[in-house]
């Protein structure tokens, strides 16, 4: 049984057929991912979570303020996203972090800003955070010029020596895109390592070699749906059902099964989130 551990339920204009096919295709779990369309739908995922829930299929929720929408994380939506780090049903705060990728994203000090909040929030209720960090080698030219030589992961990894890992307190690298140098530092951090759909895709070297060399106590399956569908599937829209298919091919890499990689991230998933463990 699978578990993907970071679907964007509330981009689908209905979310039960996703979450009918993910049941069929073996899942038992799903974290839904409460990024909205900026702080003023963060909680969606929080209410798909409470509406379609089960004991045999349970669906947690994160919610967070997305690097993209720094710029928004106001006063207001800094109290706001405190209030659903204590609702029923969020196990996390995320996904949050850095991305000096796009020309259009907020300057430096305000993504560092909100993160920084973001993190006192998710210390304060004592859960773990999922980050998003877009390698600033991947950036667009025009982002290149913007943002200069600024280096988002090794801006991120600044962060949370000195705000992060004080607490203990673990997280989760989602969609790890970064190189081995780079999955060793984040799991020095105390974090797992996610990967999605993008960890297939031929070109991706770096992110096959760090889920290969991965401890068995710190790997994670997702999808990231609706985006980064895995071969071969790509190009598609994804859905949490795809998580199969990332997960066979990281049994490939790792030299295991199947079967292995889900009791492995199950495992991982319940023990990152003690509270699921019960579910």
């Amino acid at each position: 049984m699978l578990i993907d551990s970071h679907a964007h339920l509330d981009f689908y204009d209905d979310p039960v057929p996703v979450l009918d096919a993910a049941r069929a295709a073996g899942l038992s779990a799903i974290l839904a991912i409460g990024i909205g369309d900026g702080p003023t739908t963060m909680h969606r995922a929080s209410e798909i979570a409470l509406k379609h829930s089960t004991p045999a299929f349970p669906v947690y929720a994160s919610a967070g303020i997305h690097p993209q929408e720094a710029h928004q994380a106001t006063p207001e939506a800094l109290q706001k996203l405190a209030a659903l780090a204590d609702s029923p049903g969020v196990i996390a705060i995320g996904e949050i972090g850095l991305d000096y990728y796009h020309l259009e994203n907020p300057d430096i000090d305000v993504q560092q800003a909100a993160f920084v909040a973001q993190m006192k929030i998710a210390r304060d209720a004592g859960k773990p955070i999922l980050i998003h960090c877009r390698t600033s080698a991947l950036a667009t030219p025009a982002a290149k010029d913007r943002f200069g030589p600024a280096d988002a992961f090794a801006d991120l990894m600044a962060l949370l020596r000195e705000h992060w890992q004080p607490s203990g307190l673990p997280g989760v690298m989602h969609c790890f895109s970064g190189s081995p140098e780079e999955a060793q530092q984040a799991l020095a951090a105390n974090f797992y390592l996610s990967f999605a759909g993008n960890l297939t895709y031929p070109k991706a070297l770096g992110i096959q070699q760090a889920a290969r060399e991965a401890p068995a106590d710190r790997i994670l399956v997702e999808t990231d749906c609706p985006f980064l569908a895995p071969i071969p599937l790509r190009g598609q829209q994804n859905q949490p059902a795809y998580v199969t298919h990332t997960a066979a091919f990281l049994a490939e890499l790792r030299g295991t099964t199947p079967e292995e990689i889900a009791a492995l991230t199950t495992g991982n998933f319940h023990s990152l989130f003690p509270s699921t463990q019960a579910a």
